[in-house]
Order: structure tokens, then C-alpha cells, then sequence
């Protein structure tokens, strides 16, 4: 038996029946075996346990084939339900959330509980993970994005000898849009920005950014598959990328000026999204390179 029938065995003992083919996947996994991955998850992942699952399986299968997954969670819905049960409202200025005293200790209850149960999750899949958070082992170091936002976070300093010590130790990185300023005050981090500091300072070969579309659209609403940097930017100026997009193509946009090979957005609601981007030709979403 050759090595790539004994790996087609190995893989097809694990791999989802409505997953991408397993055809071609000894290239992929050459392409991407010394490489870092940075996915984020978020939008209807976070609250769909099918999606979830699915999400979780995904990683687990990345693990398992020997690439190096790194997570950044979301948190927005269940902060969100949270602050309701609690009475406290809810103000965004330009799609971040205003985040007092009140409002910063729920998010991090919120954002700690749930990064708990993806690490509890990959356990059940015989996959090792470790909780990266601002209460045990912070990685994040921010400086106040503005006086109006509160407690909101712009982050200047990754610790990458923490996350590379816990790949090394063999374990996933499950880390939480959260960080820490000189002063040892807690501030909250839109989780895109999060993922594209992480994916920057660890020069990781791709970010995955993981939301409730199917990617970007050209201005008939068509999908785009793929888009240099420079061609996205012309779409925020001549306003077919809108709104809550503007953030996520900016985050994008300034990886990709920063080492990072490529980015995409994938729709997190498509089942098995994550494997059919990095291995299928046709990919999943919008691939971003230079």
C-alpha cells in the first residue's frame, strides 16, 4: 500500500460523507501541513448547535490531518441575549458596542463561558485544545479605541510565545476576543480585528473569517470567488461594499498588507464551510490576496 492510500484510508475513516472529495487532498495538506490557520468563528455558528457542531468537527478534522488551527470566537449573539435577560441596553456606534462597567463584566462572563465549551467541545472529539482568555493567560494587549466606545479595545501587542508554546504542546489555541491595557483593565475586541492582529503577528498562511453570507458581492449581487486587495478596496469606495462588510474587508485588506497570504469570507451557515475552502478548488466564499 502506498503512503497516499494508507493517508485516503487514515482520512476516510473521520471525513464527513458531505464534505469536499477526498480525492485530491494529499495536495492540500502538503500545501498547508507547516502552515498556520487563523479561523474565525461567529454570526449563526454561535447559536445554531448544528452549525456548531459541524464547526467543531471541522477543526477537530484539521487537527487530526496535522495542519494548525488557530480559533478566535465571537461572542455578539450571546452577549447580546445576556444584557437582555439583564435589562442593560445595548448602543453601537459604528457597528461596535458601547461597552461600560456594567456592560464589560457581562461580556467577559459571556466570552470565558463560551470559550470553555469549544474547548470542552474538541475534547469530546478526541482533539487537545486550550482556553486563551483574559482571566488565565492573556495574549491580547490593547490601547483604548476611543473615549465614547468605553471599554472597547484597538490591539498593539500579540504574545505569540504563549500561542506557538501551546501549539507546540500539541493543543489547539481557543482564543478570546479580549485583551488587556498597561493598566491591567479588561477591554472587549471586535473578534474580526482579534483574528486579523492574531493571523498578522503569527504571519499565518490564512485568516478565515466566518459570517452569516456568502462572501463578497459585486454590484449585480453576485458572488465574487476571488479579489485582489487593491480591486476590494475600490468596491468600499464606490460603496458595493457596505456597512457591517467595511470593517471586516478593512481587517482583511490590512492582513494581507501585513504577511498574511490570503483571506476569506465564508459563509458560516454552509455546512462543512471551512473544509470545503481549504480543500476543494472551488473554495468557499471570497478568497482575498494581494
Amino acid at each position: 500500500m502506498t503512503s497516499t492510500e494508507s493517508l485516503d484510508n487514515k482520512i476516510k475513516k473521520f471525513w464527513p460523507k458531505n464534505g469536499p472529495s477526498t480525492h485530491q487532498i494529499k495536495k492540500y495538506i502538503d500545501k498547508y501541513s507547516k502552515e498556520k490557520i487563523v479561523i474565525k468563528c461567529g454570526g449563526r455558528v454561535l447559536l445554531d448547535p448544528n452549525l456548531f457542531d459541524d464547526f467543531i468537527e471541522d477543526i477537530s478534522i484539521l487537527k487530526k490531518i496535522g495542519l494548525t488551527p488557530i480559533v478566535v470566537h465571537g461572542g455578539g449573539p450571546r452577549i447580546k441575549n445576556k444584557l437582555s435577560i439583564l435589562n442593560i441596553e445595548s448602543k453601537f456606534i459604528m457597528g461596535l458596542r458601547v461597552t461600560d462597567k456594567k456592560v464589560i463584566k457581562v461580556v467577559e462572563e459571556v466570552m470565558i463561558e463560551f470559550n470553555k465549551e469549544i474547548v470542552e467541545a474538541l475534547r469530546k472529539k478526541d482533539c487537545n485544545a486550550r482556553s486563551i482568555n483574559v482571566k488565565e493567560n492573556n495574549s491580547i494587549y490593547v490601547a483604548q479605541k476611543s473615549k465614547e466606545l468605553g471599554f472597547v479595545g484597538s490591539p498593539t501587542k500579540i504574545d505569540d510565545k504563549l500561542i506557538k508554546n501551546i501549539i507546540k504542546e500539541n493543543f489547539i489555541p481557543i482564543i478570546s476576543p479580549m485583551g488587556i491595557d498597561e493598566n491591567k483593565q479588561v477591554y472587549n475586541i471586535n473578534a474580526d480585528t482579534a483574528a486579523g492582529a492574531l493571523a498578522k503577528s503569527l504571519k499565518s498562511r490564512r485568516l478565515m473569517l466566518m459570517t452569516d453570507v456568502e462572501g463578497v458581492y459585486d454590484k449585480n449581487k453576485k458572488l465574487i470567488s476571488e479579489i485582489k486587495s487593491a480591486d476590494a478596496e475600490k468596491l468600499i469606495y464606490d460603496e458595493t461594499i457596505s456597512e457591517g462588510m467595511i470593517p471586516k474587508i478593512r481587517t482583511c485588506i490590512d492582513a494581507i498588507n501585513n504577511g498574511v497570504r490570503g483571506v476569506v469570507i465564508i459563509d458560516g451557515r454552509k455546512q462543512h464551510s471551512i473544509l470545503f475552502e481549504l480543500f476543494s478548488d472551488e473554495g468557499s466564499g471570497t478568497l482575498i490576496r494581494k
